[in-house]
């Protein structure tokens, strides 16, 4: 009996435990990410060549102390190496784990190294070679605290790679997952049931499928191994344990009698999976065939399997396309499947709730570092069940109408349809001619987070049907509180812009790279105010963001525009705004800086200015933080003494029930007009609290 260990992806280890003493190992028990055995050789011959689980299998030679890199060092020259391989064998270390004084895993290989080659030079005086390439040998270290574990690989290459896949799809699944899979689905204790892949990708599953069906082991066909070049290698024993394999395997192709079934949208991918099942020998089981997965031919009239791993981009983006997907598969499997059962990998559980369906089971994995869901489903229910969101519908369907002819009229490419209208659907919806932006905004602790999810589910599935929108044209966003710089940062790198049009003025937006498109659609109407009163005026624009009232004002003829932002990227995006407009010019003055800083240094004088300050701010310059309900007489004050007599400041905010000190303003010699309601466009006359403006002049 010879210690092992053999090392498994996170989640399978309870599952590899049952496969190694079901093959005949000893004293089998689990840590993370790996099982230890103990084992004769036979038996480990036999593992290599049957686990279906394991990714490595090693063969422990020594657990030796290892506090300090020296001791390591002698201790691993100390073992006798001759009897573990031969000087003329080429060798490398694959070390893992550290402690206080060996942290670094390149160093400790170097060490092991050093220790291997020294034992070698002291017992023959002839030292082996070291190949990174394609090593005889492969010296497997795991050091945890002060003990390291000294192995040879024993199985070689990583045992995932069957040998049978020529090429894969964009997403591969490791082969040893897709037996974890099957394992999980219950498949493997109904063998002779079909099992259908609709997403099958380069055929993964259904051939892992396949060769547990043949009685085919993983490893048949493998050219090379690990213990080959290991002193103690029993070649007969290794041949006759192979033999027995094939026998086996030839006497299971004989009986399968299971039919398998894998489809796929891509005719490349369906391509490739033939070559792999070939490849494998078991291509004269699987049947393989393109189309879509949402619209399968009746299942074969014996119920059975269905085990997928379908898309679940990680992408936020990808999001809506995907739901509708999940949905149409849910009202499928509940129309035609009945008494199937269904077992899909996912790493979105929004979009195993698209489904519809109660899951009887659901298991963690990992799909390489990517952390996944294997749900079991057994359909039972018939129809395709109620429709959900209908409220919501309803609501969207209405708002939409109403909206239809004030858009025409006003020949506006983007709008808001829909802006929490409906307690339970807290969301904003804004159209950019053919494109939707979904806000969700980020509900309350109160409020049931599965709940939440559910009814966000329940909008992005009914917006296609009622906006006649692509669901791949659908951008989903969550709005929460923004701190410091994070309203600046990028979220993506799509750069999935348009041109949209109002008032004769063209902006530039991005829907998908950043929280807000670049433009604030509520300031509208604001925006036209400044172009029909800016004729020959010198305007200032603060906290610009990308210029729209600068455009506005320039396209009004204004004698001069100065567009000042903190942010780089958003000043940019102003210069570009003026280029789309054809406004060129050196009247018109960008500014990078932090607008309260600049604002209380500036000398020159202007006649017309537009200011929407953030809320809170943090600003480096000011000795304490902005508040704009505390610091709007003292942000009045710094206006005052730029703005010219007879001229204006329209100023806005987004602070729910902000008061003006009107007693404050007397005071400094200014009045205010509250011009809310006119600046308060149609589409958010349901929103009395998205902005408040206002007017304010010398007294």
């Amino acid at each position: 009996m010879k210690r092992y260990y053999a090392a498994v992806p996170k989640g399978l280890e309870y599952l590899l435990v049952d496969e190694l003493t079901a093959l005949g190992a000893e004293q089998v028990h689990e840590g993370q990410a790996v099982v230890h055995f103990h084992a004769e050789l036979a038996v480990a011959y036999r593992i290599c060549l049957w686990s279906r689980l394991a990714s490595r299998i090693v063969n422990v030679i020594a657990e030796v102390p290892a506090k300090t890199a020296e001791q390591m060092y002698s201790n691993v020259k100390n073992l006798y190496w001759p009897a573990v391989f031969s000087n003329h064998a080429t060798f490398v270390v694959d070390f893992h784990g550290g402690n206080r004084d060996i942290r670094n895993s390149a160093f400790g290989a170097l060490k092991v190294k050093d220790g291997i080659v020294d034992a070698f030079m002291e017992h023959s005086g002839v030292r082996p070679s070291v190949s990174k390439a394609e090593p005889d040998v492969k010296i497997d270290c795991a050091l945890r605290a002060d003990k390291l574990l000294v192995g040879i690989n024993f199985s070689g290459a990583p045992m995932h790679q069957r040998g049978y896949r020529s090429d894969t799809g964009r997403a591969p699944m490791r082969e040893n997952l897709a037996a974890a899979i099957l394992i999980r689905s219950g498949w493997t204790n109904a063998m002779d049931k079909p099992l259908i892949d609709p997403f099958c990708g380069s055929g993964t599953i259904l051939i892992e499928a396949a060769l547990m069906a043949t009685d085919t082991a993983p490893h048949l066909y493998r050219e090379s191994w690990g213990f080959e070049s290991w002193a103690g290698h029993q070649g007969q024993q290794w041949q006759e344990i192979l033999a027995e394999a094939k026998v086996r395997a030839n006497r299971g192709c004989n009986n399968c009698k299971t039919r398998f079934i894998g489809r796929d949208v891509f005719r490349r991918v369906i391509t490739m999976a033939k070559t792999n099942a070939a490849a494998a020998g078991m291509s004269e089981f699987i049947q393989f065939e393109g189309g879509d997965a949402t619209a399968m031919p009746p299942p074969p009239a014996t119920p059975g399997f269905v085990v997928s791993n379908p898309p679940y981009g990680e992408r936020l983006g990808q999001l809506p396309e995907l739901l509708h997907l999940y949905a149409s598969l849910g009202s499928q499997f509940k129309a035609q499947w009945q008494d199937w059962h269904v077992s899909l990998l996912c790493s979105e559980p929004m979009l195993l709730s698209a489904l519809r369906l109660k899951a009887d089971k659901q298991y963690k994995l990992f799909n390489g570092a990517l952390e996944v869901n294997l749900a079991n489903y057994q359909i039972s229910d018939g129809g395709s069940g109620r429709a959900f969101g209908e409220d919501f519908a309803n609501r969207l369907r209405k708002n939409q109408k109403q909206l239809a002819k004030w858009v025409k009229k006003e020949e506006l490419d983007c709008y808001r349809v829909y802006d929490a209208d409906l307690p339970d659907y807290n969301v904003a919806i804004d159209r950019y001619h053919d494109w939707v932006v979904l806000q969700e905004y980020a509900p309350p602790k109160t409020i049931d987070a599965k709940k939440a999810q559910q009814r966000l589910i329940d909008v992005l599935l009914n917006l296609p049907t009622v906006l006649d929108v692509d669901p791949a044209k659908i951008v989903l966003k969550t709005r929460q509180q923004q701190r410091g710089k994070e309203q600046y940062e990028r979220m993506a790198e799509q750069r999935n812009e348009m041109v949209v049009q109002e008032y004769g003025a063209k902006f530039v937006v991005n829907l998908t790279d950043y929280l807000d498109t670049g433009l604030f659609i509520d300031h509208r109407l604001a925006r036209r105010y400044i172009q029909q009163n800016a004729n020959g005026k010198d305007f200032l624009n603060l906290f610009a963001y990308t210029g729209s009232a600068s455009v506005h004002a320039a396209i009004g003829g204004a004698k001069s525009t100065t567009t000042v932002d903190m942010s780089k990227t958003y000043l940019r995006w102003a210069e570009t705004n003026f280029k789309e407009n054809n406004i060129r010019g050196r009247q018109h003055r960008f500014q990078h800086a932090d607008c309260l800083a600049w604002l209380e240094q500036c000398t020159e004088k202007y006649d017309f200015i537009f200011i929407d300050p953030p809320t809170f701010s943090n600003s480096k310059r000011m000795e304490k933080t902005f508040d704009i309900e505390r610091d709007h007489l003292w942000l009045m004050e710094q206006l005052q003494r730029i703005l010219r007599p007879g001229g204006q400041v329209l100023f806005s905010n987004n602070k729910r029930g902000f008061k003006m000190d009107l007693d404050g303003l007397q005071q400094l010699g200014l009045s205010a007009e509250n011009i809310t309601d006119k600046t308060r466009s149609q589409d958010f006359a349901r929103n009395k609290h998205i902005h408040n403006a206002w007017l304010i002049r010398h007294g």
